[in-house]
């Protein structure tokens, strides 16, 4: 075979795989967004793939390639024009936990943060709605901790940040999906503009009390670190993530299952300080988010093991024999 031959090869083996590809990903936009009636959606869902085995097979066939290749293109340009069209919103009918928008007045070092969730428990979906103000002093602002919370194995797991202020004050601060009533969160659908991105700024008794007093189906286990770093490291992080809760209000996104999630959010907000964490792979497979930061040094964690430091960090029992109190934050953290 010829060097051109080659060449021509991989072309068509490169216009197939690119052809294929975003037939797939239109395909599953249709049938997860569903622009019209179900049926319908299916249909042109079907209809997609039909016009894409058409030009594929076209190009080898080299029989109505030019038809057909314009037809794919014209519905690609379709498809795509729709998908531009997909806009988040605030105004919906939402879920109760997600229903209210925290925002936060920055005056000089007094920070006051507005709408905090602190639900009150009586299961895991039966709940007393409940949210206060609360001020904080940057300067009391000491360092933060971080919390991974297992469900399905070691590989995945749900991340996300507390802040530590002097004056015994904790901000716990939750990068989620903002769900619909009746809606159910979905790898998948997460992928295609379904929820819209929220951040859940909660006392640390209702978003990490939730998970080790009350979720029991799964359960979850909730391990607490110290991040290591600076005050001023810390503080910037902090208005980084007010920052984006107040743009997050007034501009609303969407949440991504790849670019956009509770690890991602977390390690693009933290390029505020420098050096800064390198991407890795355990970001994503976010259950090693704790190990990859101990490896990299950003862990609190003197000469202990790895090992040891994961098992000192699980706080389900001391959550248990604290209960809901005033206590709660400080009785966690205990040895």
């Amino acid at each position: 075979m010829t060097v051109q031959r080659l060449f021509n090869a991989f072309g068509y083996l490169l216009i197939t795989l690119v052809l294929t590809l975003f037939a797939v990903w239109a395909g599953l936009a249709l049938l997860i967004v569903q622009p019209v009636s179900e049926v319908f959606s299916l249909a042109l869902a079907i209809g997609v793939g039909g016009l894409t085995l058409a030009a594929l097979g076209s190009l080898y066939l080299r029989r109505g390639r030019r038809l057909l290749l314009s037809a794919y293109l014209l519905m690609a340009a379709g498809s795509l024009i729709w998908w531009s069209s997909l806009e988040p919103s605030n105004d919906r009918d939402w879920q109760e936990d997600v229903a209210v928008l925290p925002h936060a007045t920055i005056n000089g070092n007094q920070v006051t943060l507005h709408n905090i969730r602190n639900f009150t428990y009586r299961s895991e979906f039966d709940y007393t709605p409940a949210y206060y103000d609360r001020t904080f002093d940057l300067d009391q602002l000491q360092g933060i901790d971080l919390v991974s919370v297992y469900w399905m194995g070691p590989a995945i797991a749900h991340v996300f940040l507390s802040f530590d202020f002097s004056d015994g004050q904790h901000l716990a601060i939750s990068i989620e999906t903002r769900k619909e009533k009746g809606e159910g969160y979905s790898t998948l659908r997460g992928f295609f503009r379904q929820y819209e991105l929220y951040y859940v700024v909660a006392d640390e008794r209702d978003v990490i009390g939730l998970r080790t007093n009350y979720r029991n189906t799964p359960p979850e286990d909730v391990y607490l670190y110290r991040i290591s770093g600076t005050r001023e490291q810390a503080r910037k992080l902090f208005l980084e993530y007010l920052s984006r809760i107040n743009e997050l209000k007034a501009a609303p996104e969407f949440y991504n299952t790849l670019t956009t999630n509770c690890t991602t959010t977390i390690w693009t907000s933290s390029r505020v300080n420098q050096p800064h964490l390198p991407f890795d792979w355990r970001i994503l497979a976010s259950g090693y988010v704790p190990q990859y930061l101990y490896e990299s040094g950003r862990l609190a964690a003197g000469s202990e093991s790895f090992a040891t430091l994961q098992q000192k960090a699980l706080i389900n029992d001391k959550a248990h024999a604290a209960g809901i109190t005033e206590e709660f934050s400080t009785l966690i953290r205990q040895p």
